[in-house]
């Protein structure tokens, strides 16, 4: 009945590079729809914007999330360390309102890039004239094949990205090293955009202006950072690594994060210069041969159509490749969090019927959207942020409250920029506010329902008892009923344990001769669902008193009850005097605080626990 919960589950490890190649198929494959969705946001100023992206991703992303990786190296990630450092119900509800933006990050990137996989099937030249205008069936199609490959199982993920990556980022190399040398042999491309450039802009700090206001629209090139530290499991540290806080995996994490932002930032660099310069802005608009696939089109037009539709087959892989990331990452954080909340029913457990349930939202989603990736840029832009933000703003707090003062102000700046790019990205584009805000309230709505739907399951996973509360249980059981007296803790002195015992042998009629063991249950964080039990005894002036600490009164009793009952091999009696008051102010105070009416919902976990009354442990009320 008490299992105790398996905090870090063992996985198979590779060497961090090859790690590194999981986490670039979300993280690299935004390079199928990042320099158009660039152009699209700055316009010519698209290579200064992502000039300024590159800067934030090393001078603010790489540190926030090197510390991540140190604070957090079994892959829970920023999330679970502003979960530690919010206790009570304002942590768990700064975790619901981040999981509605999480769900947003990862169910966009499944439709993002599934949208823009089908973007670039449709205008292959090869199949262009089958497939024209059916973008929507087609992202329908590839987000159903998604889901159908995770119902029946996904495996040897790394050794699939490893082979991905390398065949993309080489194509890539191609196509951008082919663009570097046109524009070099005809130099009369770059100084148009120059001209144009200076016309539309002017001075120099007009043009770092605008690109400022842009920057926050190409944040889709940070998307990689998250995906960094919830997969660190899977890193190989070294052999002496202590697996509470292990140097070696860390380390290696850090070069995964830093190898990862060096490769993307010379991609988002030189991508940028090389379609702007070399595409016309109309091929960028919507309809146009570069919307949502500048890079493809490029390698079309510099390197042929054999080329360019090994360059299509390869992003078509990554990108539906990255949809099964962000897959593997929802199925992994909803058991991770709501669950062990008491906030998702138990079929959250099971996958299968959650990749129903997300496979599902993407087709919702799909449709909203039409499979137009511009379209969907402000909803991803959106997740991407709160999650930098929320990366940021724990490793501020942990470093302040650890007294590292100028590392917590130096990601204190941090936080400031990334507040500011999702500021002014929710200005411009509330439409992911809005996505966000749908997920936050079911997410809410589901947890509250399930919280109280599951309020009379047994709790407890592991029941630790002390030498000296068996000693005093055993004793008890020798000289008959096993009669626990539930107390509420005041001056815990010798006056309160007489003038209880007292009143409850006279409202109950236990002889005087049999003895009593008071339990008390002190409330630690009622904001808590599973947790262990430990129960310890003390002796107060001869009285024999059993304490524990637990989210909810109710929960421990019953559980405490249930464990003497196997233990032991007795079971035992537990007398209640009723809780004055209004029966809802105590449902609402059992819910949120632990206390409540305590007597008739101990005697319905027990209820639930044991349906033969026979062996079901007595609750005497008075």
């Amino acid at each position: 009945m008490y299992e105790e919960l398996e905090r870090h589950p063992e996985h198979h490890q590779h060497p961090w590079w090859r790690v590194m190649c999981l986490t670039g198929v979300d993280y690299f494959s935004t390079l199928g729809y990042q320099p158009g969705i660039a152009f699209l946001a700055a316009g010519v100023l698209s290579p200064i914007a992502t000039a300024i992206l590159v800067l934030v991703t090393l001078v603010c992303a790489l540190p926030v999330y090197r510390r991540v990786a140190e604070e957090s190296p079994h892959g829970e990630g920023s999330l679970a360390m502003l979960r530690d450092l919010l206790s009570w119900w304002q942590g768990k509800l700064v975790v619901l309102v981040l999981l509605g933006f999480v769900a947003t990050a990862f169910v966009i990137t499944i439709t993002l890039s599934a949208a823009d996989a089908a973007a670039h099937i449709e205008e292959n030249p090869l199949v262009a004239h089958l497939l024209h205008g059916l973008r929507l069936p087609l992202t329908l199609l590839l987000i159903a094949a998604l889901g159908a490959v995770f119902l029946k199982g996904f495996s040897e993920a790394i050794g699939i990205a490893v082979v991905l990556v390398a065949a993309y980022l080489g194509l890539n190399l191609v196509v951008i090293a082919t663009g570097l040398w046109q524009i070099a042999q005809e130099p009369q491309h770059l100084a148009d955009w120059q001209r144009v450039l200076t016309v539309s802009h002017g001075s120099p700090a007009l043009m770092v202006a605008g690109a400022l206001l842009a920057f926050p629209k190409l944040a889709l090139g940070l998307s990689g950072f998250e995906t960094g530290v919830v997969v660190m499991p899977l890193v190989r540290g070294e052999g002496g690594d202590d697996p509470h806080k292990p140097a070696g995996r860390i380390a290696n994490t850090r070069k995964l994060l830093l190898s990862a932002a060096l490769i993307m930032c010379f991609y988002l660099a030189a991508s940028s210069l090389v379609t702007t310069v070399l595409i016309p802005a109309a091929e960028f608009e919507p309809g146009g041969a570069a919307n949502g696939r500048a890079l493809a089109h490029l390698a079309h037009g510099l390197l042929g159509s054999v080329f360019g539709t090994a360059y299509d087959v390869s992003t078509i892989l990554i990108l539906w490749f990255a949809g099964s990331s962000a897959m593997a990452g929802l199925l992994n954080i909803v058991p991770r969090y709501l669950p062990r909340y008491g906030m998702a029913p138990d079929w959250t457990l099971a996958t299968r019927p959650l990749v129903i349930v997300f496979t599902l939202i993407c087709f919702v989603v799909t449709f909203i959207f039409q499979a137009q990736v511009d379209a969907q840029a402000g909803a991803y832009a959106t997740g991407v942020l709160v999650f930098m933000l929320s990366g940021a703003f724990a490793v501020t707090l942990t470093s302040w409250r650890k007294g590292e003062r100028v590392r917590a102000y130096g990601y204190g700046a941090a936080t400031l920029v990334f507040l500011y790019a999702t500021l002014v990205n929710e200005v411009e584009r509330p439409d992911g506010a809005l996505i966000a805000l749908c997920f936050i309230v079911a997410i809410v709505f589901i947890s509250i329902a399930s919280r109280i739907q599951r309020s009379t399951e047994l709790r407890a996973t592991t029941i630790v008892v002390d030498e000296t509360a068996r000693r005093f249980i055993e004793e008890v059981a020798h000289h008959g009923p096993i009669r626990i007296v539930a107390n509420q803790p005041d001056e815990r002195d010798w006056r309160e344990y007489l003038l209880k015992e007292w009143e409850e042998r006279n409202d109950h009629h236990i002889p005087p001769g049999e003895p009593i063991l008071f339990f008390e249950v002190t409330i630690t964080d009622p904001s808590e669902f599973q947790h262990e039990l430990h129960v310890s005894g003390v002796e107060v002036a001869g009285y024999r008193v059993l304490r524990a600490g637990s989210p909810s009164v109710a929960h421990a009793i019953a559980a405490f009850l249930l464990w003497i009952r196997d233990e032991i091999g007795q079971v035992p009696h537990c007398y209640f005097d009723w809780t004055e008051g209004s029966p809802l102010a105590h449902i609402g105070r059992f819910l949120l605080f632990g206390s409540g009416d305590i007597p008739p919902v101990t005697r319905e976990i027990l209820r639930g626990c044991e349906p033969d009354p026979t062996e079901r442990p007595v609750i005497h009320v008075s």
